[in-house]
C-alpha cells in the first residue's frame, strides 16, 4: 500500500521526447514504474525505444489516457509551456499530475491551480519545482533516485528535493511507504497537510517525517492540522536554522517576514503539538529511528 502512486499506476510523460523527459523516463522504467507512453503533439504516432521498451507518443494527454488507461502524468516541459501542459492534463481528467519543471512563473501556477479548483479538483497536482513522488519497490514518478531506500512503513513529505533524498538514505534500513516531494515554490498544488491527511489514512504508514523550510507559514498550518487530525507519530525538520536574517535562501518560497517564517518559529509551532523536531537531518532520522524501534 502507498499513497497516490502504486505498482498499478499507469504513468505517461509529457515531454517524453525532450532531453530531460527521455532521461528520466529511462530511469523510471529502470525503477519498475509502469510507464505506458508520452505526449508530444509534433511527434504523435511515433514510438521511442528505451533500452528495448518501445513507448508510444500521443498528441494529447486525453489520447494517451484513452489508449493506455494512464492515471498519472509526469510533466517535463519548459517553464513557458508548463501552464498549458497542466491545463491539458486537468482537461483530460487525469487523477495525478506531477510537475517537475522548475522556474514556472508563480502567476502561471496560480492560474492552473485556480483552473483545477474550478474543474472540481479532479486532478491532484504535485509541484511544480519538485522531485516527484516515489513508493519504493512499487513505482517512481519524477526524478527521485530509485535505489537509495527500500519499502517500509514511514511516510515522507518534503519541500526540499535533496533533503528528501538524504532522509530516504538515512532511514533506508527501515524504508518508506511513499515519499512525496511537494516543492518549494510560493504556490504549490499538494501541501504538507494533504500528504499528512493521506498518510494518516494509509493503513501501511506507521509514522511520518515532515521536512519544511524557512519562509511562509505552511509548517505552522501543518502543526495546527496535526494537532486536530493526526494520530500517528510525526517527526520534523526545518531547513534554514543557520540562515542569516533578512536573506532570501534557496527556494522562491523561502522568504521570512519579521519573526514569521523563521526556522525557530516553525520548530516551536510543531513541538507545541507534539512533533519532535531535529536540528539536523541526521538528528531527525535518529528521532524517527527511536519511534520505529519503540513501536
Amino acid at each position: 500500500m502507498a499513497i497516490w502512486l502504486t505498482k498499478d499506476s499507469k504513468v505517461i510523460v509529457q515531454g517524453m521526447t525532450g532531453s530531460e523527459g527521455s532521461k528520466h523516463t529511462r530511469r523510471m522504467l529502470a525503477a519498475g514504474t509502469n510507464v505506458v507512453g508520452g505526449t508530444n503533439p509534433r511527434k504523435a504516432g511515433q514510438s521511442v525505444d528505451f533500452d528495448g521498451t518501445a513507448l508510444p507518443v500521443f498528441a494529447t494527454v486525453a489520447d494517451a489516457m484513452a489508449e493506455t488507461g494512464a492515471d498519472v502524468t509526469v510533466i517535463f516541459v519548459p517553464p513557458q509551456f508548463t501552464k498549458a501542459a497542466v491545463i491539458e492534463a486537468i482537461d483530460a481528467g487525469i487523477p495525478l499530475a506531477v510537475v517537475i519543471t522548475e522556474g514556472v512563473p508563480v502567476h502561471d501556477t496560480a492560474a492552473f491551480w485556480a483552473y483545477n479548483v474550478a474543474k472540481g479538483e479532479r486532478t491532484r497536482i504535485i509541484g511544480p519545482n519538485c522531485p516527484g513522488i516515489a513508493s519504493p519497490g512499487a513505482s517512481n514518478a519524477g526524478i527521485i533516485p530509485a535505489d537509495i531506500t527500500g519499502s517500509g512503513r514511514i511516510g515522507l513529505v518534503s519541500k526540499s528535493g535533496t533533503l528528501t533524498y538524504q532522509m530516504m538514505y538515512e532511514l533506508r534500513d527501515i524504508g518508506f511507504s511513499t515519499c512525496v516531494g511537494i516543492g518549494g515554490d510560493p504556490i504549490i498544488g499538494t501541501t504538507h497537510i494533504d500528504a499528512l491527511a493521506a498518510f494518516e489514512a494509509d493503513p501501511d504508514t506507521d509514522a511520518i517525517v515532515m521536512i519544511g523550510e524557512i519562509g511562509g507559514d505552511a509548517e505552522e498550518r501543518a502543526a495546527e492540522f496535526i494537532k486536530s487530525n493526526v494520530t500517528k507519530p510525526v517527526v520534523g525538520y526545518i531547513a534554514g536554522f543557520t540562515a542569516p536574517p533578512g536573506k532570501t535562501m534557496g527556494h522562491a518560497g523561502a522568504i521570512i517576514s519579521g519573526s514569521a517564517g523563521t526556522a525557530e518559529a516553525k520548530k516551536e509551532a510543531l513541538e507545541a503539538v507534539g512533533v519532535k523536531v531535529g536540528k539536523t537531518p541526521t538528528e531527525t532520522a535518529k528521532l524517527m529511528r527511536e519511534i520505529m524501534s519503540a513501536g
